[in-house]
């Protein structure tokens, strides 16, 4: 008899697809087995049935749980004696890859999850989970207003026109577009309008899009703030731009420096700096327009937390300064969500088109979220959350800064009373790499400012988030970075304690 490759499968419209489903109908559906005899010897056909079946459960082909098919079921699908499927079964379920129970189906007993390691296969150490989150980048994803998001997805999917459910227009919804366009001028003091917006998946989207535009009108080299967020310097590069690191000071970005580089355009976070906290000082912001004009350049202005101030209202955008040079990027990332992937890019008028042009195969958030978030803003709900939002990150920045204050007395806090992280300065020679991955060992997340650097300093600080983690966690969370930077803080003395 010559049995070649089959698929287990044909048993009738019983038959289910779900491989883990506990059903005694579910026969391990369309898994392939190779019973074909070896090149060379002779194995008989039962064995090479037991061989077919313990690969495929190896190679998690057949799951653990999985019932196998009806020994007579399989027996007439093969062409072959019944005894053929039971021996081979009989075998399996001695070694531990299949179980019978009487009335029941027989199952895939085992898992490669379960499997022993192989003798010379090299593990990672396993990073225990993260208890506390420390680290930048995250809003206070508890509280994201998930009851009055969930009214304003229902109510647009039950208002969209037909026409709104068809292609989206690359530049986003104009629907969004005008109320964006609006909440830029009342709360940011932007210079927007509906042609000027456009829609995107977020800070980085609108950069890499703006990037693009700036290529095509040939501009080759962009400054970044140093230190900075890494993304956005790799946005700029893959958008094909050269660029040019610039430091940060007290200040913010020092401007004076852009003259040594070939930049004619600059990524800045004037309202709130990442990571140092600082605030572009309105010498600096005037200064700043001046080079774009002696340029004939741009700048790229980044105003991705500048909602969250704390000592005073929000300090306004550069891009009402001079509309005709000032991109602004901004998003709901820190305010609402990541996961949302909705964020605006206001361009200078001249540079529509280009923007356009320069972005062909840009998409567009989905529609209904864009329409989500427009009815969000403007039934009041999205000032609602900010206002709850401020008030929530101010006491819990407080107590962060407190409970430093007592527990790590060494180190010294600075930055702005803004955003959603400070800065924690500590004492030279301090090996803030070492107190990074001491912390992770114990299930605390930092950063380490050299992080986002584009070379390493002398300078010691940690940046620390507080967006992601409860006020009750603040307090043992300090507990275990004081514990990390214990072995990793320089002693005064030999016999300090």
């Amino acid at each position: 008899m010559s049995i070649t490759s089959i698929k287990v499968g044909g048993f009738g419209s019983a038959v289910r697809s779900n491989l883990v489903s506990v059903s005694q109908t579910n026969f391990a559906w369309a898994t392939l087995l190779d019973v074909r005899p070896p090149e060379r010897g002779r194995r008989r056909l039962h064995d090479r049935l037991a061989h077919a079946l313990r690969t495929a459960i190896r190679d998690g082909r057949l799951v653990e749980g999985a019932a196998v098919p009806p020994s007579r079921a399989l027996a007439e699908e093969l062409g072959c004696s019944r005894w053929v499927v039971t021996e081979a079964y009989a075998q399996l379920i001695a070694e531990g890859y299949l179980s019978a129970q009487v009335g029941s189906a027989t199952r895939v007993s085992w898992t490669p999850d379960t499997a022993p390691p192989q003798p010379h296969a090299r593990h990672a150490p396993a990073r225990p989970p993260t208890r506390y989150d420390l680290a930048p980048g995250l809003p206070d994803l508890r509280a994201f207003p998930r009851r009055r998001w969930a009214d304003a997805v229902r109510a647009v999917t039950g208002s969209a026109l037909h026409d709104d459910l068809g292609l989206p227009d690359p530049a986003g919804h104009a629907v969004l577009r005008t109320t964006i366009a609006q909440y830029l001028r009342r709360s940011r003091g932007a210079d927007a309008h509906v042609a000027s917006v456009a829609v995107c998946a977020g800070i980085t989207d609108g950069l890499v899009r703006a990037c693009r535009a700036l290529r095509a009108e040939g501009i080759t080299d962009l400054a970044v703030e140093d230190p900075g967020w890494g993304r956005l310097r790799d946005a700029a590069t893959s958008a094909g731009l050269r660029a040019h690191p610039v430091p940060v000071d007290h200040d913010g970005l020092r401007v004076d420096d852009l003259v040594h580089t070939p930049a004619r355009a600059v990524i800045v976070g004037a309202a709130h700096q990442f990571p140092t906290c600082t605030v572009l000082s309105p010498a600096r912001r005037a200064r700043l327009v001046r080079w774009a004009r002696e340029v004939d350049g741009f700048l790229i202005e980044d105003d991705y937390d500048a909602e969250f101030r704390y000592d005073r209202h929000p300090i306004a955008v550069m891009q009402g300064m001079d509309p005709s040079r000032v991109f602004l990027l901004g998003s709901v990332s820190k305010t609402l969500s990541p996961a949302l992937g909705l964020g605006w890019l206001v361009a200078p008028a001249a540079m529509t088109s280009a923007l356009r042009a320069a972005n062909l195969v840009a998409v567009a958030p989905p529609v209904l979220d864009q329409l989500a978030l427009a009815t969000f803003i403007d039934r009041g709900w999205y000032d609602a959350h900010l206002r709850a939002a401020r008030r929530r990150f101010r006491a819990r920045r407080d107590l962060l800064v407190r409970t430093l204050g007592a527990q790590v007395p060494e180190g010294r806090v600075a930055g702005t009373a803004a955003g959603l992280h400070i800065l924690l300065h500590l004492p030279d020679g301090t090996d803030t790499r070492a107190a990074v991955q001491a912390a992770a060992a114990t299930g605390l997340r930092l950063a380490d400012l050299d992080d986002y650097r584009a070379k390493r300093s002398t300078e010691n600080a940690l940046v620390l988030g507080y967006g992601n983690i409860s006020d009750t966690e603040i307090p043992p969370a300090v507990t275990l970075l004081r514990e990390a930077l214990r072995p990793a803080i320089p002693r005064s003395r030999p016999d300090a304690h």
